[in-house]
């Protein structure tokens, strides 16, 4: 009857056979514990062999108990790793106290005969226990292992190189050698790390630096790289990349830090190598400790929510939890897709903290009336401002809305702010809005003078970011470039010269976030945003990218250039100074609220009524007279590229 009573009580456990090769062993490994403690010799009284046999039946009771309360027979051992080894040198030394504690608390019982047992035994019995309970199961991955290495012919797989030793490649290299259906054999890894050359890893051997890579392909007959570096710089990809095509061997990579944030490193991740991988600036490192302190248990309204930037702003947002996320925006689709989106990422979150409360408002900030009922109704303690009318073309073509909607929309959310006591406002810049030549820079130039003469004049903590073209955005010159690809070109660029900034979204939110923990209200940050890049040559890296040939395959068109379009951007005003602050890819303009106009919501309101009567020429002079820098004059246009 016990032992049906155990049987059935081992039958729902995952590894109960183990259960069983473990009863076994407990039972053995105090005589033999025993025995080597007295050189060889077995017991020869009958209460040594009392004591003995007391000391097996409790040890083994106790290490049972600790190894079932502690999940060691709920785990795999068939793909085991070193976390594995860890759980169970853990259970195995709770066991091992356990069972001290127990056998100093009954050596002296009488009856027990256990006196004449040394406290060496109970360590002899614990280290051979543990011996035999770690071999069977790691002997289970090592017969997985060797089942796996029979079972495969690698003639058929695909022969790889993996640039990169790292975690990231060896990740790659395990689930190779785990899954044959990936149809993919590891044969070698490239790495400039002088410590790891002509070691193996996984069983792969490190052939070498990463200038070693036609020798390795030549070494090895690969006909298969994969980039596995995640923090390596686009200049790198991009050296990679052009001799792994003069070599002529196919080429893939895993995606950049910024997209993988959410992800573990797998061959799903594994693609072909995108023109977003040759732009890789290196990997942004923020306060991330500051960031959280700053918003975990605030409400944060995050306006144009919906957007580019106002998304991902809510998805890093999100993981400092917040009491609140109010999602403010005038599409409603973009809206609930985010909205969706968050309430997925929520369910993913670790339990045991409260929850952040996620509101969506659909509303139009240039009604002031709506604006200030959500600011009534949520009475967030920080607001990013990131909607705004941005392509700059269609703007030229429709200046009331940029000018209502950019400039008019913003002063309605900071007399909301000032009115609600918002602690912190951020506002999301551009660098179109320096020395602008078109409706769209200058309405958000607008929008930044608005921020500095609030936070001046109303003790508004605000700050506004600026930073250039993100990659990825919608409407951004990469996308528009794929869409024409897609319809067999031409690629059209307005000028052979045009050069613009570029980054990443992830990136640029990241800094975004670390410039609101560092103002103090009143200054303008800027992003640092690298080198800029000519747009002709980002057409023609995805020309080569997408397999095709320029000129024979697709041509580039020059359009010349459009209203509003400048041949390249800048960061700062010529009145502005700047320094970097605390961390080092942000800058901080100086002087730049020493500019501002004490009219200025006046002439705002002026603004707005000259630009609901459609005289387009009226309302540039009316924005040059209050903007001398504004040069609609003198430069045909700016352009969303």
């Amino acid at each position: 009857m016990p032992f049906r009573k155990f049987y059935a009580f081992t039958k729902d456990l995952r590894n109960r056979h183990f259960v069983y090769i473990d009863l076994i062993f407990l039972l053995i490994t105090p005589l033999i514990a025993y025995v080597l403690r007295f050189d060889g010799e077995f017991p020869q009284h009958s209460n040594a062999l009392t004591g003995i046999l007391y000391a097996t039946l409790i040890f083994t009771a106790v290490k049972m108990l600790v190894f079932y309360l502690l999940g060691l027979y709920r785990r795999f051992w068939k793909t085991a790793s070193i976390d594995e080894l860890a759980i169970l040198l853990f259970i195995g030394l709770n066991a091992s106290i356990a069972q001290f504690i127990v056998f100093l608390a009954i050596r002296k019982i009488p009856g027990l005969h256990m006196e004449s047992l040394p406290y060496s035994f109970s360590l002899l019995d614990s280290i051979l226990s543990g011996f035999f309970v770690a071999t069977t199961r790691f002997s289970v991955r090592l017969f997985e292992r060797a089942n796996q290495r029979l079972g495969k012919n690698d003639s058929h797989k695909i022969p790889t190189i993996v640039i990169g030793a790292g975690l990231g490649g060896t990740a790659i290299v395990e689930e190779m050698q785990r899954n044959n259906k990936l149809n993919m054999n590891p044969l070698a890894f490239l790495d400039d790390d002088p410590a790891k050359h002509n070691t193996r890893i996984r069983g792969v051997e490190v052939f070498g630096s990463i200038s070693k890579l036609e020798e390795a392909v030549h070494h090895t007959n690969a006909t298969r790289v994969i980039i596995a570096m995640p923090s390596a710089s686009g200049k790198e990809i991009r050296s990679i990349l052009h001799d792994c095509e003069r070599i002529g061997i196919e080429t893939l990579t895993l995606p950049g830090l910024d997209e993988m944030l959410n992800q573990n490193v797998r061959l799903d991740n594994i693609r072909k190598v995108q023109i977003e991988d040759l732009l890789r600036r290196d990997p942004v490192v923020i306060d991330a400790d500051a960031v959280k302190t700053f918003l975990s248990g605030k409400t944060v309204l995050i306006t144009g929510g919906g957007g580019s930037i106002g998304s991902e702003l809510c998805r890093q947002i999100l993981k400092a939890r917040p009491s609140k996320i109010i999602i403010l925006g005038h599409g409603e689709n973009s809206v609930f897709e985010i909205e969706q989106e968050l309430y997925f990422r929520l369910n993913k979150m670790n339990g045991g903290q409260p929850r952040p409360l996620i509101l969506s408002r659909i509303v139009d900030i240039r009604n002031f009336n709506r604006v200030e009922h959500v600011f009534s109704e949520s009475r967030p303690d920080a607001v990013y401002h990131a909607a705004a009318h941005k392509h700059v073309p269609l703007m030229e073509h429709n200046p009331a809305e940029a000018i209502s909607n950019n400039v008019l929309g913003t002063l309605n959310l900071l007399k909301a702010a000032v009115k609600y006591e918002v602690k912190n406002f951020v506002l999301i810049s551009t660098d179109k809005a320096v020395n602008p030549t078109s409706i769209m820079g200058a309405s958000k130039r607008l929008a930044e003078m608005l921020v500095l003469s609030h936070a001046k004049n109303s003790g508004l903590n605000a700050c506004a970011v600026r930073f250039g073209n993100v990659l990825g955005s919608r409407g951004s010159v990469i996308n528009t470039f794929r869409k024409q690809l897609n319809y067999g070109g031409p690629i059209t660029i307005t000028h052979p010269d045009i050069k613009r900034f570029f980054m990443t979204i992830p990136e640029a939110v990241q800094l975004v976030l670390q410039a609101s923990v560092l103002s103090s209200g009143g200054e303008i940050y800027v992003l640092d945003m690298g080198e800029p890049v000519k747009i002709v040559d980002l057409a023609r890296d995805l020309i080569r990218l997408s397999g095709l040939r320029e000129d024979l395959d697709v041509r580039i068109e020059f359009t010349g250039l459009r209203p509003g379009e400048k041949l390249y951007e800048e960061l700062f005003l010529e009145e502005e100074s700047y320094e970097r602050t605390l961390h080092q890819k942000i800058f901080y303009a100086k002087n730049s609220s020493e500019i501002i106009n004490p009219e200025l919501e006046l002439f705002v309101g002026e603004l707005h009524s000259m630009a609901l009567r459609g005289d387009s020429d009226s309302l540039k002079n009316l924005i040059k007279s209050f903007i001398p820098e504004y040069k609609w004059e003198e430069a045909p246009g700016i352009s969303q590229q």
